[in-house]
């Protein structure tokens, strides 16, 4: 037995000592031991394979090597349970290391975390002053962040990875000015997918001071702003403001940013892309679904110099970058793997400079339909040639323009020129671009060559023809007005008058004066002879015929009213299609309940607009020959005189769209919107389908916002710290059931209205949006109650409502693409 015992006791010292031993002689194995937890320890470091985790396992820190990259090693942060690595966060993107097995992550005796290559020189440092013991500790939190500090006060970091971005921005991270580095904090793109150092595109809060998020191009150019922000989100991003998913909050005193998520189980990052793109990524409880929440800019072609320096960038493209005329790319091998940044060089040199006998001048290549950046010199010259001379007596012009602003020349290299459109109005300039002789195409140098020949031959026959078409004009010109003169003089009779597409032009200065855009098309300022101001529609979408759609618009144009917006006359040339109407100085009615203007509707006029516009439908629905229905009441239709009479707008649109006024019916907000149930179930629509739009518009002029968006918090409901969105007619008819009507009206008004016609016309409104239309009033019925003719008794709860505000909820404002 003791035997036995002795001989187990010298195994066990046996198998101790060799472990120790192999302890000794393999001192990473210690290491990779550590590597287990989500933590990195004074005397421990992490090298080749070896990774720390985060306690919830979200993260994961290491080695990495982007693409097919065998050569270029970096310390990094990616989502450990995705099956590609998505990297996060680089501590070394400059200083890449070759071999990941002799390199190592350590905390150096200064107290910094460094990254040191094979010959352990520090390529990446965390740069701060400390001094190392051994509580200092590196940890790689939940949150995605890496912290440096000591074990025992872990609210006081050194050193934190929140602090110094990459391309991406985390939940909890900040971004804007840093009150810890004294700077402000920038996500910078990758140079490529496989090259993680600083790219030439920038997003963060404005250095400038403003409170704005920017987008910026190589640190010089700003190309895409957020607006401002107005307390709940940024002015021209409002996918941003609080909602289900994302909560924002920016700090305006200390100039940061901040995000987290409402669902903690959503993991997401904002990118700054290579592609110039700010992209709101998120996964979902570590799913294969990858949700795009927004991107900014919207268009590829936003980019400032995407394409790189004399190229062209086409939207909607299959090759998005072209090199321009003359132009070959810089690097054809990243244009094949569509890299185009590096942009494109010139095929043959110019010869500006070059004062040998025999040298050909440059020539210039028109550009037409084309958008050059906005960084051009205004130079002097009277006339097209003289700007082409301008340019080609300074080596450093690459292209000129022309036109009634004067001459404007762009030196260096051209970036983020833009194709567009045939019709494009911004396209005037008609750019002329500096090639080399050799490079323009024959076709457009004989033509030019011919030009400069013809002239001599020309000029004097010309002179005479100038004087004798000089007459004509006059006498055109003279006829003309008079023409003119007479259409004002009949349309101010009331006569519905024919005008041609040119007399519109000349009355509209070309449609340069655009007072807004809807469903139907745009519309215009202009003005008749006598200084009349009149408003012009473009139809859009018009498939009638030329006869079929003037007998429609002269059956609209009898109809005449105090409350609906008078026709003056049409115009029908080909396929356009445009209709004139009186000028309403004040506008539409949502500029004045929504808008920032400075004076706000009182009751009285409140109250007016509303019976204004009863009576318009009234008489529509009701005193036409034939009844006819709008189909789109909203406060944009609605327009103001200059006493603020109601005039209803785009009556008889929807007989001249036909089939297609489905389609132009693009204004409904969300669910809810100003449809009526059986129009959103596919039913046969009547006259009650405007009732239930009169409805929803009533409770917008009572309460002075919108029925749907997100609500502040509610004063009487003390956990309502959520902001969810509200439907305000389902809250509007809860408070007059309770008696409690003026809680309904517009605060902006502190109380200062008639009680008993606030809950008439609240009770009106409710009536209007029954679910049966049999149960709602007709228009006439409308008039006699708002003019106190007929009681308003108490109303049914609408029960529909409840129905649309489940559906607006179960909305979410982000887009899902499912990625393979």
């Amino acid at each position: 037995m003791a035997s036995r015992a002795t001989t187990s006791y010298c195994f066990l010292l046996l198998l101790l000592l060799l472990l120790l031993l192999f302890s000794s002689c393999c001192p990473s194995a210690y290491s990779a031991a550590a590597t287990e937890a989500d933590t990195l320890s004074w005397g421990q470091s992490l090298s080749g394979g070896q990774t720390i985790v985060s306690k919830g396992g979200t993260y994961e820190l290491g080695f990495f090597s982007p693409g097919n990259n065998t050569n270029r090693y970096y310390i990094g942060i990616w989502y450990k349970l995705r099956p590609e690595k998505t990297v996060v966060w680089v501590a070394n993107r400059d200083k890449p290391v070759s071999d990941p097995r002799s390199s190592e992550l350590k905390i150096a005796p200064d107290g910094n975390l460094v990254v040191l290559d094979k010959s352990k020189t520090r390529v990446w440092s965390s740069n701060v002053i400390s001094e190392a013991s051994s509580s200092t500790v590196v940890s790689l939190l939940e949150t995605g962040n890496l912290v440096l500090g000591n074990v025992s006060d872990p609210l006081a970091p050194y050193w934190q990875s929140f602090d110094h971005p990459t391309d991406c921005w985390l939940p909890g991270s900040k971004i804007g000015y840093n009150n810890r580095t004294r700077k402000y904090t920038f996500l910078t793109s990758w140079k490529s997918k496989d090259d993680p150092s600083p790219g030439v595109y920038s997003y963060g809060m404005d250095p400038k001071g403003s409170d704005q998020l920017v987008q910026i191009w190589n640190g010089t150019k700003t190309y895409w702003t957020s607006g401002l922000w107005n307390g709940r989100y940024f002015s021209e991003v409002p996918e941003m403001t609080r909602n289900k998913v994302f909560n924002y909050t920016y700090f305006q005193t200390e100039k940061y940013l901040v995000y987290s998520m409402f669902d903690t189980q959503i993991i997401t990052r904002l990118v700054a892309d290579i592609s110039g793109k700010a992209n709101q990524w998120a996964l979902l409880n570590h799913s294969t679904v990858v949700i795009l929440g927004w991107v900014q800019p919207k268009l590829q072609c936003q980019v400032y110099s995407f394409c790189g320096p004399f190229s062209v960038c086409t939207e909607d493209s299959e090759s998005v970058c072209e090199c321009m005329q003359g132009f070959v790319p810089a690097s054809p091998g990243d244009w094949d793997a569509k890299i185009w940044g590096g942009g494109c060089v010139r095929r043959t040199e110019l010869q500006c400079g070059n004062r040998t006998v025999g040298a050909v001048k440059d020539k210039f290549l028109p550009m037409p339909n084309m958008k050059l950046d906005t960084d051009s010199e205004l130079v002097k010259a009277s006339n097209a040639a003289g700007c082409e001379l301008a340019c080609l007596n300074n080596c450093s012009c690459t292209a000129y323009a022309y036109n009634d602003k004067g001459c404007s020349i762009w030196t260096e290299g051209l970036r983020n020129m833009q194709t567009l459109g045939d019709d494009a109005s911004s396209a005037t300039m008609s750019p002329r671009i500096r090639l080399a002789a050799s490079d323009i195409p024959p076709e457009i140098a004989v033509a030019e060559t011919h030009k400069k020949l013809n002239v001599g031959v020309i000029l004097g026959p010309l002179l005479g023809l100038v004087v004798v078409l000089a007459a004509v004009a006059i006498l055109t010109c003279r006829w003309h007005r008079r023409r003119l003169s007479r259409l004002t003089n009949k349309a101010k009779e009331g006569a519905l008058v024919v005008f041609r597409y040119r007399d519109l032009q000349k009355m509209t200065n070309n449609f340069s004066n655009k007072l807004g855009e809807g469903g139907f098309g745009s519309v215009f300022k202009g003005s008749l002879t006598d200084s009349t101001p009149i408003a012009v529609k473009k139809l859009e979408g018009l498939r009638q015929g030329e006869k079929q759609f003037r007998t429609e618009v002269i059956t609209t144009g009898r109809i005449q009213h105090v409350n609906l917006v008078h026709l003056l006359g049409f115009c029908c040339e080909g396929d356009k299609r445009l209709l004139v109407y009186e000028y309403m100085p004040n506008g539409s009615l949502d500029h004045q309940l929504f808008g920032n203007e400075s004076k706000v509707l009182d009751w009285k006029e409140r109250y007016q607009i509303a019976l204004g516009v009863a009576r318009g439908l009234a008489y529509l629905h009701e005193q036409c020959r034939e009844c006819i229905i709008h189909c789109d009441i909203k406060p944009e239709n609605i327009l103001l005189d200059k006493d603020l009479c109601p005039k209803v707008a785009d009556f008889g649109m929807a007989k001249l769209m036909g089939k297609d006024i489905s389609r132009v019916l693009t204004t409904m907000r969300g669910t809810a919107g100003y449809l009526a149930p059986e129009w959103l179930a596919g039913l046969a629509i009547t006259s009650k389908a405007d009732v239930y739009s009169f409805g929803m518009l009533v409770f917008e002029v009572i309460s002075g916002r919108r029925n749907t968006r997100q609500n502040e918090k509610d004063e009487e409901e003390e956990d309502d710290s959520d902001r969810r969105i509200l439907f305000f007619p389902l809250w509007a008819a809860g408070k007059v059931a309770e008696g409690k009507v003026m809680q309904v009206l517009d605060s902006r008004l502190e109380g200062k209205a008639d009680i008993e016609e606030v809950e008439r016309l609240c009770k009106v409104a409710i009536w209007c949006i029954q679910d049966e239309e049999s149960h709602r009033p007709s228009m006439g019925e409308v008039v006699q109650m708002l003019e106190g003719g007929a009681e308003v008794i108490m109303p049914p709860f609408p029960n529909s409502l409840r129905f649309l505000v489940t559906e607006q909820d179960s909305r979410d404002f982000i887009h899902i693409n499912h990625l393979k």
